[in-house]
């Protein structure tokens, strides 16, 4: 699987963690086997270092530099630029501080970079930049650097108040890392007042400018405050407000009647047995399941997905629109599209009683989940009903029902599917979320958390299984094809180890003495702990303990799902991925000899991974928005929960049910000092001996919820 070699899963986690950090704490140290067993200790087998090192070397984090097997660490830029600070340039992305300073975050770096305020030039947070190194002077030793490009904007859109003069605006941005205000041109407010809400786009910044150029694109005078919030939300991650006109208008063009033509050109499943399963608020329905008898003990399943590379053809406004956005962004209490909705909710969902046209894996497979043949393409399908999870979940209890049979049937199948991937490594990951119910003006009344049934695991098991297939039969038919696929590396071994000696505290033993061992281990920690006080704490360690999942060109497997081979096939209406995983096994079908732009490809996953990640972070912004509106009713009142994190300013606590987070500050504990211990994660009083420490139980009384800034305080209560 890509880079994962045999000899992996003989070593062992922590001395792999052990053996990198000889190396990390002398960067400029060239060392012998011998010297390193020495560092190591004499216990640690010889063999055992050697197989270590050899993986060090595969991952690029160490290299060779002579025949005696002398090894210098590769990942430490500092060792390697202290003799050209004038020449040499580092690219990342700009993490600025709510004081003006900045850190740059690379690849190319261990450590973060420091930037001070006057040396980040016209560079704003999250844009990917260029610096070049500076002697530094700082006590901690920490590398300087200076700005010298700013190779592309993070946002170029801000929300913010419009203070008006007779010749000229400027526009204040709500944005608390937002250094400068943005000049508008008085020919350039569109219709905005002053004192206005308006979102204002950044256009130009003169060389020696000290604030950028814009023009207001719209006023947002007159919506509510958690429209305003949720729109600011957007914005600050860099998704627009509106679709461009080129653009509505190209999906309003689109021709939704499908020709006798189209459909003699398709496999014809409009008379199979065809539904989709999706949530109750759903739209946008990407995936229909289709099931047929065979035999006694063989079904045909299709999966089929909305083929919207039909309507959308590459390089249109559609298409670069799509490509923008990267995806659909779902918040609270609204979806984001990434396609106008005519495409979105109407032409290409795969509404009931509809004909509609799909991209298709068809599966010839028995009831213990045996593949025994499969097919690739276009579709046409007629879906008899629209089930929600619930209805579905319904049916399946209560062992009777509109199409029964056939649920259950699948529900078999995916069981076997599930199984067989766990005996393969999968990790079996249970996040908890929460949905909210709002009132008719979107104020949270309820906060609960989510339930997963089978009918969720059914439609997820069926869903993998077509992007696995999808990325396998291109993959195994030839190296050379290109195509996008979902990686997942493995995860750091020292978060590993935290994970393990975290779960010990519960009295939960994890076995993660080997890398192929970990999986397995997770899993077993996810039963040991399903309904106990712990629960969620550990499911957040173990997620936050993988690496973060991406899109490449670049195969190395997807560590998580335990998968050689990995796409994104199954939900083009709401991820771009999707949309190039289309075209892209079109292209492997058709045989086609036409020459693919590889690099352009990466170039597109880059991006769409970029922005996956900031849709994630819009979404995590507008729960905690309504997590602290719901606590808004319930100042002073106490509760209790689970101690999430703890630093040396204070303990956040995460309660029970509603799952919101908020902090006790130290600085409100009164009567004594507490000393915060970073090791074991806990405050300790100095007299009392009082500790708090992560996973704690505690009983907090609601202080105060702050909506502007989305925080909750909490002060302990008295028992």
């Amino acid at each position: 699987m890509g880079s994962r070699s045999k000899k992996k899963g003989k070593q062992n986690v922590s001395l792999y963690s052990r053996t990198l950090k000889v190396f990390q704490r002398a960067p400029n140290k060239q060392f012998s086997y011998k010297l390193l067993n020495k560092k190591l200790g004499k216990k640690v087998a010889y063999d055992e270092v050697k197989a270590v090192v050899e993986e060090l070397i595969t991952r690029g984090q160490v290299e060779r530099v002579d025949k005696r097997l002398r090894l210098i660490a590769r990942d430490q830029v500092r060792s390697q630029t202290k003799r050209s600070f004038s020449t040499d340039t580092i690219t990342g992305k700009l993490d600025m501080s709510l004081k003006g300073f900045g850190y740059l975050v690379s690849e190319q770096s261990v450590d973060d970079i420091y930037i001070s305020s006057k040396r980040l030039g016209h560079a704003l947070d999250g844009d990917t930049i260029e610096i070049k190194l500076r002697r530094s002077n700082r006590r901690d030793g920490r590398m300087e650097g200076e700005v010298v490009n700013v190779i592309e904007r993070a946002c170029e859109d801000f929300i913010g108040t419009l203070k008006l003069s007779k010749e000229f605006a400027f526009v204040i941005p709500d944005k608390k890392n937002m250094p400068v205000d943005i000049f508008v041109p008085i020919n350039k407010l569109n219709g905005a007042k002053d004192n206005e809400k308006v979102v204002v786009k950044m256009e130009d910044w003169p060389e020696k400018a000290k604030s950028p150029i814009g023009r207001v694109l719209e006023s947002l005078k007159g919506l509510s405050s958690n429209d305003l919030a949720m729109n600011t939300i957007l914005v600050d991650q860099g998704f627009k407000l509106r679709f461009p006109a080129p653009v509505l208008k190209a999906s309003e063009d689109i021709e939704e009647k499908i020709t006798k033509e189209e459909i003699a050109n398709r496999r014809d499943f409009r008379k199979v047995t065809t539904f989709t399963i999706d949530p109750k608020d759903a739209k946008d329905f990407d995936d229909a399941l289709s099931i047929k008898r065979l035999g006694e003990d063989t079904y045909e399943v299709g999966v089929h997905i909305a083929d919207v590379t039909h309507y959308v053809r590459a390089g249109s406004a559609l298409d670069k629109e799509a490509s923008e956005r990267g995806n659909s962004v779902y918040l609270v209490d609204r979806v984001v599209p990434m396609f106008p909705e005519r495409l979105s909710n109407i032409i290409c969902s795969l509404r009931p009683n509809e004909d509609k046209l799909c991209y298709a894996a068809v599966f010839e497979v028995n009831t213990n989940g045996k593949i025994l043949n499969q097919w690739f393409g276009r579709t046409v399908i007629h879906s008899d009903k629209r089930f929600v999870y619930e209805e579905a979940q319904k049916v399946l209890d209560d062992g009777q029902g509109l199409y029964y049979e056939e649920l259950d049937i699948l529900n078999k199948i995916a069981y076997k599917l599930r199984e067989k991937r766990f005996e393969n490594g999968s990790v079996a990951f249970e996040t908890s979320e929460v949905q909210f119910e709002l009132d008719e003006d979107n104020v949270p009344i309820n906060v609960i958390k989510k339930e997963r049934g089978d009918t969720h695991l059914l439609v997820e098991d069926f869903m993998l299984l077509a992007n696995k297939k999808v990325a396998e039969v291109v993959s195994k038919a030839s190296l050379q094809k290109p195509m996008v696929y979902r990686v997942h590396d493995e995860p750091d071994p020292e978060k590993i180890i935290d994970l393990a000696q975290m779960a010990l505290t519960f009295h939960h033993k994890m076995d993660v003495s080997t890398p192929n061992k970990v999986p397995f281990a997770i899993n077993q920690l996810m039963q040991d702990i399903k309904g106990k006080p712990e629960q969620d704490l550990l499911e957040k360690l173990a997620i936050r303990s993988m690496a973060k999942a991406v899109y490449t060109t670049d195969n190395i497997g997807h560590y998580g799902l335990g998968f050689p081979f990995y796409v994104h096939f199954t939900s083009p209406i709401r991820r771009y991925a999707d949309v190039m995983v289309h075209r892209l096994l079109t292209y492997f079908l058709s045989k086609s000899k036409q020459a693919v732009d590889v690099n352009q490809i990466e170039k597109s996953c880059v991006h769409i991974s970029d922005m996956e990640r900031r849709a994630m972070e819009a979404e995590r912004a507008s729960v905690k928005y309504k997590q602290v509106e719901y606590m808004q009713q319930h100042v002073g009142e106490v509760f209790e929960g689970v101690i999430s994190g703890v630093t040396d300013w204070g303990i956040f606590v995460e309660l029970d049910g509603n799952k919101c987070e908020g902090m006790v500050r130290i600085s409100d504990l009164e009567g004594e000092r507490y000393t915060y211990n970073k090791k074991d994660s806990s405050v300790t009083g100095n007299l009392s001996g009082t500790k708090y420490q992560l996973g704690g139980r505690l009983k907090i009384k609601v202080k105060k919820a702050d909506i502007v800034n989305s925080n909750l305080d909490f002060e302990i209560a008295e028992e």
